[in-house]
């Protein structure tokens, strides 16, 4: 009985004190419904920035079916601060295939790809407090198929 709360209490504490020493601000996933991306559905993720002298770096992770018809997906992004202004927002190209083979990029298995596309460097938040970070899909058509979830991952920077 002593030897499983010695046990327990190890175990409690290295998960105390992993997820306090976390560099990552955010790491999930956003699950598109049946795979079909509609235009007026944004991918909306929340976290907290407490040191704005701090670098990040950002990115996106898309999963998405071979099945996908395009060899790119543009998207737009809105970040916002705690009072909801938007303090930066940009139309981006992600690539998911190679334009001249066709190859998937990213890593997968069977029809379905994961990639993980950084998408700023060192990037340093004007303000702390909470941010949210919106993305909408942007490749002009009301129900984009083949994506299949959108996430986003904030870490800091190693340099």
């Amino acid at each position: 009985m002593k030897t499983h709360l010695i046990l327990l209490s190890a175990t409690i504490f290295s998960a105390f004190f992993y997820s306090c020493s976390s560099d990552t601000l955010i790491d999930k996933n956003h699950d598109i419904t049946e795979g079909v991306w509609h235009v007026d559905s944004l991918a909306t993720f929340h976290f907290g920035v407490e040191d704005s002298t701090q670098a990040y770096d950002i990115s996106y992770i898309i999963r998405y079916a071979v099945g996908y018809p395009y060899y790119n997906l543009y998207v737009t992004y809105y970040l916002e601060d705690s009072t909801e202004q938007i303090i930066d927002s940009k139309l981006q190209e992600l690539v998911l295939f190679d334009k001249k083979t066709g190859t998937p990029l990213g890593d997968g298995v069977g029809d379905l790809f994961d990639r993980e596309v950084l998408i700023f460097e060192n990037y340093k938040f004007n303000t702390t407090g909470d941010h949210s970070f919106k993305i909408k899909q942007f490749m002009r058509m009301e129900e984009l198929p083949g994506i299949l979830s959108f996430g986003l991952k904030v870490e800091k920077s190693e340099k």
